[in-house]
Parts: structure tokens; sequence; C-alpha cells
């Protein structure tokens, strides 16, 4: 998907007399959103900010060690060599092309695609660099700039890491402005640049602080103006899809689960402090109704109980979730931290960690990879609700945001009158399409397109075939199982039939796939790395998920109960 994003200049902080002023500029090319206000609190504006800049560079890829220098020379030893080849090859052509008539060339397609393919490794090569040597220039290959939404109780940022993997979302609430002026409702992206997140770090607590969504630049009626610039920004389909698809995960009801400041400066501590050579390496959440809460850490099974805070759900049950190094992000918010909150889907499924702090509320939202591949992780696709949405459900919903872009979930049943399921199955299709955002902390569902024109389901990208197909085998009970053991290496040893197919399946501590077999052609033509087949999906579902009926109704029930 292609943007264009417009800005009358850089954003940055001035010296004013009376102190500083944080002086972001919006992108031209969206509607007009401004904001003038002064921080109560600069301080931990500072530190909540600096903590979302932390989740955008987040990059948790495999980083091979740094080899530039030897490589480097080895490439000047080719070249050399390869002038020689070139030499004796075009003089070798030479007296071939004068005995006979050079053919046409053929296999174009072939390498065209060849090219493409080192064209995009070149340039995760070439970041790699960059993110090392010079910040500056690597945060402009960075997908896409923050976007900041101003609604009539809070300001929100929202970002999507680079690695695909982890989402941020810092509210503030309109009260922690000591005065406004010139306010615009809206959403919009703005010129974000890493120095800028030097100047925060200037933010000081005696000093008055304005925070100011500039809208001169929307006066600029010419492209000669100083400082004005544009660029044009091809998103890459799979950071498109992934911050779409956990923004709908994000719509869906999940547990709470309360934890103390201590409870996660104790989970922090301990991941700072300790890596896992092996499998599994989740977090094990242990909840009891009335009890305290148990946060486990595999492999090690380091238990941490947090006794100030007793699990209230209904039942009780064992959570494992991913992603946990990413939690790193949030020691620097510990010492302004009153407390946190878990919101929980279930076991491998996105988790998201909200850090309060006041006036000011961090969401972390892990999506349980690192790198957006099928053979980690694709559970997410079995969020999706069953079948379709039709387009007068979406009108419905979106027409009661008119009057007010922040609905609970019983005001919107309330004025569309439509059953639970439906409702909710709206809810998360608007949120995959970027229209709608759930705002966990305070419990609401707020209208805001994170895109400057809704996006389409092309836009977004269709569902992967076998994920789909392997649901329907799974739906149709067309699985079975004959075997399920553990390996004494600790694997888990999957064997049975789908699709009176013979299929056999390894799966880490974790749930991944770490080998397969199966005698169909996607599988054959590219093993697990093209992802895996319809077959091995429907049986590791089959295993981790179960055979649930896929209705609507079940589909709520699973969520909301």
């Amino acid at each position: 998907m292609e943007m264009t994003f417009a800005y009358g200049r850089r954003s940055s902080i001035v010296r004013e007399p009376a102190g500083l002023a944080i002086s972001l500029s919006p992108n031209l090319r969206r509607d007009r959103v401004s904001f003038n206000g002064t921080l109560r609190s600069p301080l931990r504006f500072r530190e909540a900010i600096s903590a979302l800049h932390d989740v955008v560079i987040n990059d948790m890829r495999y980083k091979p060690r740094d080899k530039s220098d030897y490589e480097a020379y080895l490439a000047q030893e080719k070249e050399r060599e390869r002038a020689i080849h070139q030499t004796v090859a075009r003089e070798t052509k030479a007296q071939i092309e004068a005995r006979r008539k050079q053919p046409i060339p053929v296999g174009l397609e072939a390498d065209f695609r060849q090219s493409r393919t080192l064209y995009w490794k070149a340039r995760d090569q070439y970041s790699n660099y960059l993110s090392r040597h010079d910040p500056e220039l690597w945060r402009m290959l960075v997908p896409c700039d923050p976007v900041i939404t101003v609604a009539p109780d809070v300001l929100f940022f929202e970002c999507f890491s680079v690695d695909e993997s982890s989402y941020g979302c810092l509210t503030v609430a309109r009260d922690a402005f000591t005065t406004e002026q010139d306010v615009a409702l809206g959403t919009t992206n703005v010129d974000y640049s890493w120095s800028l997140y030097e100047h925060f770090q200037n933010l000081r607590s005696y000093r008055e602080t304005k925070f100011l969504v500039d809208p001169a630049g929307f006066e600029v009626h010419t492209t000669e103006a100083e400082g004005y610039r544009e660029e044009k920004i091809d998103l890459p389909s799979s950071w498109l899809r992934g911050f779409m698809q956990l923004q709908s995960a994000m719509s869906l009801p999940m547990r709470r689960v309360p934890v103390s400041r201590e409870g996660l400066y104790n989970v922090v501590a301990w991941l700072k402090r300790h890596k896992a050579a092996r499998s599994p390496r989740a977090v094990r959440f242990e909840l009891n109704p009335g009890q305290p809460v148990a946060i486990v850490l595999e492999p090690w099974e380091k238990r941490i109980t947090l006794h100030s805070t007793p699990y209230a759900g209904p039942r009780a049950e064992t959570i494992r979730v991913w992603g946990r190094d990413r939690l790193r992000v949030l020691a620097r918010l510990l010492p302004l931290a009153e407390g946190a909150d878990v919101y929980l889907l279930g076991t491998g499924l996105p988790s998201f960690w909200v850090v309060r702090m006041g006036e000011m509320q961090l969401t972390l939202g892990l999506s349980g990879w690192t790198t957006n591949d099928w053979t980690s992780a694709s559970a997410l696709d079995q969020l999706a609700p069953p079948g379709t949405v039709d387009e007068a459900t979406l009108t419905q919903i979106a027409s009661v945001f008119r009057s007010d872009t922040s609905q609970s979930f019983e005001q919107l049943r309330e004025h569309t009158n439509l059953a639970p399921p439906n409702l909710l199955a709206g809810l998360n299709r608007l949120a995959l399409l970027g229209q709608v955002i759930h705002d966990l902390p305070a419990g609401v569902y707020r209208w805001r397109q994170v895109m400057p024109t809704p996006l389409t389901n092309e836009q977004i990208g269709p569902e992967n075939v076998e994920t789909v197909e392997g649901r329907e085998l799974l739906r149709r009970n067309r699985v079975k199982v004959t075997r399920d053991e553990q390996t004494p290496s600790g694997l888990r040893l999957l064997a049975g039939q789908a699709e009176n197919r013979p299929v056999e399946l390894l799966l880490n501590g974790d749930g991944h796939m770490v080998r397969g077999k199966c005698t169909c052609s996607h599988h054959f033509t590219g093993g697990l790395r093209r992802g895996p087949c319809r077959h091995l999906q429907a049986l590791r579902n089959k295993v981790l998920a179960g055979n649930k009926s896929a209705t609507l109704g079940v589909w709520f029930d699973s969520l909301w109960k």
C-alpha cells in the first residue's frame, strides 16, 4: 500500500521564555488536526514517550555478528577476480560472436523475480547496517510515522515496531494539560525523527512544557515553502497485515489480570539477567479465582506470586503467552508506574500489557512472534469470526460513532439493536480495516482511521489459503490423531491423518513447528519454508485448540466466557 506524507516542517522542541514547547508537525495529506496545551507532568510524559520510541525501533530479529570489514575485503577480492573473468569472457564472446549470431535471451520473468529477491535482501542488510552506524538515516526506513489521535477526552499515540511484532499506544488524558486551545479533533501522522527523541530527553519537571500539534502547516499552499517535504512510502504488506491483525485481536473480550509494580519489576529484572537457552520460553499465568496470581517464567520455572492482586475471574485456568523479551521496554516506566494490567486472550494468542502512570497509560501489545512467519505462529488467524460480516452491519455500527466517537460495548448494543455475536464480529472487522480501536484501560471502542482512507481487503491481503483450508478440515472433522507423545529431548511428536493423508509433526515446547511430513504437493515443493500445508495446520490445531463447531455463536461464547 502506497502512502503519501507531507510535512510543512520538521517536528522539534522550541525554547520559549517560559520554558519549552513540543511542536509536532502533522501530515498535511490528512484532515486538519491540532492541539495546544501545557503539560502538568513533563517528566512523566518524557519517560512514556521514550518508552513508546523504544517500541517503534524494537527489532528482536536475529542479527549475525558484524563482519563488514572482512566481507569488504572478500568483496574487493571478488571484484578483482570478476574483472579478470569479465576480460577473458569478453574476448571469448567476441570470438564466438564473430562466428555466429547471438540468440535472444529467454526467461525474463524468472530473472525479474531473482533480481527482486536480491534487492529486498540487500535492502534488509542495508537497514541492519544503518541501525548500527547511522540511526538518523535508518529511522527513514521505519515503515510508517507514528499516528496521533486527538479525542474529546484523551490524546493517544500509536506505533508498530519494525520487526512487526509489537504494538505501542500511549494514552494521555486531556486533564493532563493545564490549558488548552486551538483543538481540532481527528487522527493524523506526525513527523518523527531520531533528533526529536534526543530533544525529548531535555524535558524537566521544573520547566513549563507546552505540547503542540502545530496547525500552522496547513496554511502552506505551495511546495516551495521552506521546510516543506513530501514522502511516498510503500508499506510492506506483511507490516500492514500484522498491524491490523493485532488491532483486531485487541477488539475482542479478554481476561484482565492485575499486576503490581513490584511484580512487573520482578518479571523485567529476571528477563534482563537471564537468557533461555532452550524452549519453552513462555510466560505462564496461573489464575485461580480469589487467590493471588502466579506468573511463571519458563523454562526456569521462576514463580512470581502477586499477593496483593488476587484474580477476580470466574474460573481457574492456565494461560501461556510469548514475546516476553520485548517487555524490557517497560523498564523505563517502573519508577513512575502505579501498577499494570495484563489482558489475555488465551494460550499462544496476543497479550496486552497496560502500565498505569496517573493521567498517562502505555499499552504494549505482543503478538507472540519475533518474525511474522508461519512456522512460529498462525494462532492470530484462528481469532477471526467464522463467516463474513455484511456491509449493512458495518455501516450500522459506523453510523453510531458519528454522534460520539467513544462507545462502550453495551452502548453500541443498545444503539444498534444487534445481537452480541454480530456486533462483536462487526467491531472485529472494523478494527481489522483500521477504523476502530479498543481502548482497553477505558473499556470503550473509539472511532479512528489509522490510515488516510479506509482500508480494503485487498490492501490488507487475503488470509492464507492453507490456513483457511486447514480450519475447514477441522470444522468438517476430517482430522484424526493417532499419536501424541513427548520425546526424550522434550519435543512433542504428533501423527495422524488429515483428509485421509498420513501426516507427522514435531513441535517444540512453545508449540512451534520444527519438522513436518506430508504427502501433499504444497509440502513436497516447499516444506515449511513456504508455510505449513493445510494438513499440518489442521493436525496442530486439532491437538492445541481442539475441534469446535465453526458458528458465530460458539465463537462469541468461547471469547465472552
